[in-house]
């Protein structure tokens, strides 16, 4: 596992950049014809779901230089992408792992719509949106679907103490029932209300 030296703590700035590459690695492979195609975050298209990471990005370097919601507004309402998808996602990612790879940045506080959180969390929270989303894009334009299984591991380890208060939240699906001698991607997955 990922881990800081001397801890079994995970690198969590380590965990982030990786699936931030992974799913940036799939932005780029989608071709004109396909960011109008329908992805399984029934609400989005390829567009909409590669926005939705932009905009996750995009907040993470104020936020974690202490700004609050209310002092950004409404800056990154709308779409990022503008006339080069690639070149936005690409911009914003450079710019969210810059910010969490910042000394200290793991012990700020940061302040989210939901309250105040070490800047750890936030990080995680930010990994495991990258990491699932990066299968739903690859699931919509016919990619290779295969997650690292060591952020599989990671990840499944983190979200079984959050999955509850996600799912209260309607952040994801109901969790969908697959059979006990599933591999540990499809468990995942699972648990975040893919099928």
């Amino acid at each position: 596992m990922t881990s800081t030296p001397g801890t079994s703590t995970p690198d969590v700035p380590e965990l982030y950049q990786r699936s931030v590459a992974h799913l940036g690695q799939l932005v780029q492979q989608v071709r004109d014809d396909q960011w109008a195609a329908p992805t399984p975050c029934r609400e989005w298209s390829v567009r909409e779901l590669v926005n939705h990471v932009t905009v996750e990005n995009a907040w993470a370097p104020p936020l974690f230089a202490g700004r609050t919601i209310a002092e950004v507004g409404d800056q990154f309402d709308g779409d990022l992408l503008g006339a080069d998808p690639v070149a936005s996602w690409t911009t914003n990612a450079a710019g969210a792992i810059a910010a969490v790879r910042q000394p200290a940045a793991m012990d700020r506080t940061v302040h989210l719509s939901f309250g105040d959180f070490p800047g750890r969390e936030y990080a995680m929270q930010l990994f495991a949106d990258m990491l699932i989303h990066s299968w739903d894009l690859a699931r919509a334009i016919g990619a290779d679907e295969q997650l690292d299984p060591e952020l599989v591991g990671v990840l499944t380890v983190w979200f079984a103490d959050m999955a509850d208060g996600y799912r209260a939240a309607g952040a994801v699906g109901p969790r969908v029932d697959v059979a006990d001698d599933s591999d540990a991607q499809t468990k995942l997955l699972a648990d975040f209300g893919r099928s």
